[in-house]
């Protein structure tokens, strides 16, 4: 099993499968804001970086996925935005389950200077919704909860995938 999923983390296919999937993700936010008209707020914004984050760590999986340096920096790129995702995902679960008054989600997303994304696209990333409120849910999980799975299982198997080129796996075949 560990040698098929070796071989499939050195695949095209693999970085593609990742690369759709978040496109699908992002595809599934836009829906939500433009024909839901669900305002997305802050944090969702910050989550739709994350995830745009490991789309682009996707691409350049797939550019050479069997050269180490490019496979290595797509999964390094993997895990810190799936990393950086859930623990956005988290602090939004935290902002939705356990409101206060003192401790409340920024009004305005802070993008560096060189990036005003939100000036950019603002389609995209402007928010124009509360962290706090739950506007959606699934099976009873509110989309940030839902977040905290994706991101969960996306670091999960980036670390696996990165543990597997780490130590290798010998083939049994004769």
């Amino acid at each position: 099993m560990f040698e098929n999923l070796y071989h499939f983390s050195r695949s095209r296919l693999s970085w593609l499968l990742l690369l759709l999937a978040m496109i699908a993700f992002e595809l599934c936010a836009l829906y939500f804001q433009h024909v839901m008209l669900l305002a997305p707020c802050v944090m969702c914004i910050y989550e739709r970086v994350a995830m745009l984050g490991i789309a682009v760590a996707a691409a350049i999986g797939l550019c050479k996925p069997q050269n180490a340096i490019v496979r290595g920096l797509g999964l390094v790129g993997w895990i810190a935005f799936s990393y950086k995702g859930l623990m956005l995902a988290l602090e939004h679960v935290d902002y939705q389950f356990h409101p206060s008054p003192f401790r409340t989600c920024d009004i305005f997303v802070n993008f560096p200077n060189w990036a005003p994304l939100d000036k950019w696209v603002p389609w995209m990333f402007e928010p124009s919704g509360d962290c706090s409120k739950i506007v959606w849910q699934f099976f009873d999980l509110s989309m940030p909860q839902w977040l905290v799975i994706i991101f969960g299982a996306s670091l999960s198997v980036a670390v696996l995938f990165s543990l597997l080129q780490l130590v290798g796996v010998k083939s049994n075949r004769p």
